[in-house]
């Protein structure tokens, strides 16, 4: 049987309304010798507060839900790590529900929270374009965290996707180059169309003409960067650096040049974006930019909390900066004459076949 809280009034010898006050926080609080003994004997007596009959009492809940689209992604976990730890900090635990991109799954993911006494929601990477959807099914605070298409959304956090583009393209510059490629992801997603805008800005900002032959688009996947990087260094005029919008395309470049016997960083400058495992351990190791996800998660639920406590206004958008982190995959720009071409695949295939027929 669970502890009462009579059970402790008796063991401490004071009365029920007492050990109220000194378990739940009370405007008429007790002195702090009694407060003590009081919480001695709880731990004792191994007493658990019943969180529902508290929140009927108080009206406050100390529970947050948290709808997320895909809780496996590398993304999301770091998010709903950092809004646990700060919310945990203020004694607040969480609700996760996953709804694996389905709006009708988030509909009755809102409509199962609101059911429970719940304090509030965090929507987590959800990928609905309008906020009417969600807003219209409870009267919770809401706070949206990097959102696919977060315009229009009150009380988002999202990262400042203009501001890490740029650092990874004056990266680029500081080394010298001029001819810098740009892999974009999908043209409909809010991080593609800022991410592009950083590169072009920085470009113009810099004294350098943007230059649209230089911008090839893929979809954010290793094989499609592939395609769009062999795309760039099949011109004439191949650029000197490229920045991906994303590590996993920047993967698919790795592999572009190497099939073009291009060598990174000595002949090719590239940097990421995201700070995916993968840019650690690729060959060489990815100069990248880094999507603050836990730090996210902290702000949203700062947010949270602010807004519950009447101490934010509604409708607030914060912006949550990167850092670049510079690995092996950037080197300095090279001469304007051509550097000696390594043989390809396709050489060496050709080369031993030569071989084999001189042979012969």
């Amino acid at each position: 049987m669970p502890v009462t809280i009579r059970q402790i009034s008796e063991a401490a010898g004071v009365s029920v309304a007492t050990v109220s006050r000194a378990l739940n926080g009370s405007d008429h609080p007790v002195n702090a010798e009694t407060q003590k003994r009081i919480l001695e004997i709880a731990q004792k007596l191994g007493y658990h507060p019943n969180h529902i009959a508290r929140s009927l009492r108080t009206d406050r809940s100390p529970i947050i839900g948290i709808i997320c689209d895909d809780i496996t992604s590398a993304f999301t976990t770091k998010i709903v790590r950092g809004v646990q730890d700060r919310l945990k900090e203020d004694g607040y635990f969480c609700v996760v529900i996953n709804t694996d991109w389905d709006p009708a799954s988030e509909q009755r993911a809102i409509q199962d929270l609101t059911g429970y006494l719940i304090e509030g929601i965090i929507f987590a990477e959800t990928v609905h374009q309008s906020a009417s959807d969600e807003l219209k099914l409870n009267d919770k605070k809401c706070v949206f965290v990097h959102r696919l298409f977060p315009k229009g959304f009150p009380n988002s956090v999202i990262p400042d996707e203009l501001y890490g583009s740029r650092l990874a393209v004056n990266h680029l510059i500081q080394l010298g180059h001029k001819r810098i490629g740009y892999l974009n992801g999908p043209e409909q997603f809010y991080s593609s169309e800022e991410r592009f805008l950083g590169y072009k800005t920085m470009l113009e900002d810099s004294g350098i003409a943007f230059d649209p032959t230089l911008v090839a688009n893929g979809d954010f996947g290793t094989e499609q960067g592939y395609v769009a990087a062999s795309q760039l260094l099949d011109l004439p005029e191949p650029p000197t650096a490229i920045f991906a919008a994303n590590d996993l395309m920047a993967i698919g470049t790795i592999y572009a040049a190497q099939d073009r016997g291009l060598r990174i960083p000595d002949d090719l400058a590239l940097v990421g974006y995201d700070n995916q495992y993968i840019s650690t351990i690729s060959r060489p190791s990815l100069t990248t930019v880094s999507l603050p996800c836990f730090e996210m998660g902290r702000a949203s639920a700062e947010l949270l909390l602010a807004l519950l406590n009447d101490e934010a206004a509604d409708s607030q958008e914060i912006k949550v900066k990167g850092e670049l982190l510079i690995r092996e995959s950037c080197g300095a720009a090279r001469d304007p004459q051509p550097a000696p071409r390594m043989p390809s695949r396709v050489d060496r295939l050709n080369l031993f076949r030569d071989q084999n027929n001189g042979k012969g």
